[in-house]
């Protein structure tokens, strides 16, 4: 019985050590593959955060782009403005009224034909006062009008954009 201890304790060692070293080896492939996947994570979330700034940085160039587009379209409209008096003398009355008249341009090309208003100037009035009330074109009303029809166009067709890029 001894004989055989002697011959199978070497191989008893043996195969303990072996034992031991696989399970030292695979703890420490472990802790490799587990510093591997950390490193992993921290890229991808580095890129997700990338990609997103990315994405705000695109959308607000577009934004920017359209609105500046925009403003260079308004700053296209002009109005074209003439006001002339016209006096009607009748048996007692002598009527003064102040005729005006508007036309509104983009570029040189005219959208719209005269537009004439005929108004009643009082003694002592000023005609230019009473042209720049009654203009229907007035830049800043007809501009702040026609920016806030094509801004709330523009958001429209954005929202349909960013809900095509979101799909």
């Amino acid at each position: 019985m001894d004989a055989y201890l002697w011959m199978f304790l070497p191989l008893f060692v043996a195969a303990g050590s072996a034992l031991l070293a696989f399970y030292i080896m695979q703890s420490r492939l472990e802790v490799a593959v587990s510093r591997e996947r950390e490193t992993l994570a921290e890229i991808k979330a580095a890129l997700h955060a990338k990609d997103k700034i990315m994405e705000e940085t695109i959308r607000a160039t577009e934004e920017s782009v359209q609105r500046k587009a925009l403003n260079e379209f308004l700053a296209d409209f002009r109005v074209e403005e003439r006001h002339y008096v016209r006096e009607s003398k009748s048996l007692f009355v002598n009527k003064k009224a102040m005729v005006l008249q508007e036309r509104l341009f983009f570029r040189n090309i005219p959208l719209s034909n005269w537009v004439e208003h005929e108004m009643i100037v009082e003694e002592g009035g000023d005609i230019q006062q009473l042209a720049k009330a009654c203009s229907i074109f007035s830049g800043k009303a007809a501009s702040s009008e026609l920016s806030g029809l094509l801004e709330g166009q523009l958001d429209a067709a954005g929202a349909a954009d960013r809900g095509k890029l979101i799909r």
